[in-house]
């Protein structure tokens, strides 16, 4: 094999690599690249060459020749306070690597002047495409962006007359899931710890509870519905008010899994046992709360990493243009997590 020293000192260039492998600049192209068929011994030997050399594309010179950077950038809200932001970024992560692109990921913390702001300033790093996320399901405005920069949404659907690829969590068929677990246990007496907020999650698994129990012949009356805050905190008073009371239910399935560990901890105050005396379900899979309890709470899964890596596919495939498909909003399945919070009810 010729030596693989470069014939002067700096960084190796594309032709230095050519020159040691006996080989054209353009085979070497190809076989780094994987656009085109190299010999498969012919690109094995370019690959050790290039190593050796300490050879890396230079993406600057690249993103020129083929009009992109190989950069997306990745908008939230409230990325640092959410815990479930980074399953999202990982899964957009993982997704753009296997494409050979990198992820910029910034913060607007809620505030639609800085997310504009930080939208322009993405378009001036000349990113390829744009995911605008929300750390839980809402509905997003249109940013003043150019009309041909691609945007994928993830955990949000857009505003009405706004046409663009959003993926979101498919409330119904998660929610379902929470109530089946206690379904197929035997309960009929179940009340649902809902929240006070107003997001399109929280009308969707409200309608999602009444639906799926509705199916099932069994009525979820006003008297077995308690709304309170997002949090433990919430779930306790939600718990104090569905549990202390002589007709209390044998099931309660909550909001999110910060609520269903406040309403275990308001039955461990009324001196109930999860799940000999109530059953608990949650939503969410969030796991430092799910697995932390005693017992650990059985819960719908949000599929966060899944509807990065769709949200990020998508979006290559836009920048691409290899998706000839209109615009459309993907409703994303979860999946029940099991662990010890649902029993079949007391005799």
């Amino acid at each position: 094999m010729p030596d693989p020293t470069p014939a002067r000192a700096g960084r190796a260039r594309i032709s230095d690599v050519a020159a040691a492998a006996g080989v054209s600049v353009t085979t070497v192209s190809h076989a780094l690249s994987g656009a085109r068929t190299v010999n498969p011994q012919t690109r094995e030997r370019i690959l050790e060459i290039a190593a050796a050399l300490g050879y890396a594309p230079d993406r600057i010179a690249s993103g020129l020749r083929r009009k992109r950077t190989g950069v997306i950038g990745f908008l939230g809200d409230h990325v640092a306070t959410t815990p479930f932001a980074g399953r999202m970024i990982a899964g957009a992560r993982d997704a753009g690597l296997e494409h050979d692109v990198l992820l910029l990921v910034a913060e607007s913390e809620g505030d639609e002047a800085v997310e504009q702001a930080l939208v322009d300033r993405f378009v001036a790093q000349r990113v390829d495409g744009l995911l605008i996320a929300r750390m839980y399901h809402q509905r997003v405005k249109r940013p003043t962006a150019p009309a041909d920069l691609p945007i994928v949404l993830l955990d949000a659907a857009p505003e009405r007359g706004w046409k663009v690829d959003a993926v979101v969590p498919d409330e119904a068929q998660i929610t379902r899931l929470a109530c089946e677990a206690v379904l197929a246990a035997g309960h009929r007496a179940i009340a649902y710890a809902d929240t006070l907020d107003r997001s399109r999650a929280a009308r969707g698994r409200h309608l999602g509870v009444r639906a799926a129990l509705g199916d099932a012949g069994v009525q979820l009356g006003a008297d077995r519905i308690a709304a309170a805050e997002s949090d433990a905190r919430g779930g306790r008073a939600a718990g104090a008010a569905l549990l202390d009371r002589a007709d209390r239910p044998t099931a309660v399935i909550c909001f999110n899994d910060r609520i269903a560990m406040g309403v275990m901890q308001a039955a461990a105050r009324l001196g109930l046992s999860v799940p000999r005396d109530v059953s608990v379900v949650g939503i969410d899979d969030l796991r430092p709360v799910a697995d932390g309890l005693d017992p650990g709470l059985t819960t719908a899964a949000l599929p966060h990493a899944e509807m990065g890596d769709w949200a990020m596919t998508r979006l290559i495939a836009r920048v691409g243009k290899t998706e000839p498909a209109p615009p459309r909003l993907h409703l994303m399945p979860g999946w029940l997590v099991e662990r010890g919070s649902v029993a079949p009810p007391a005799a």
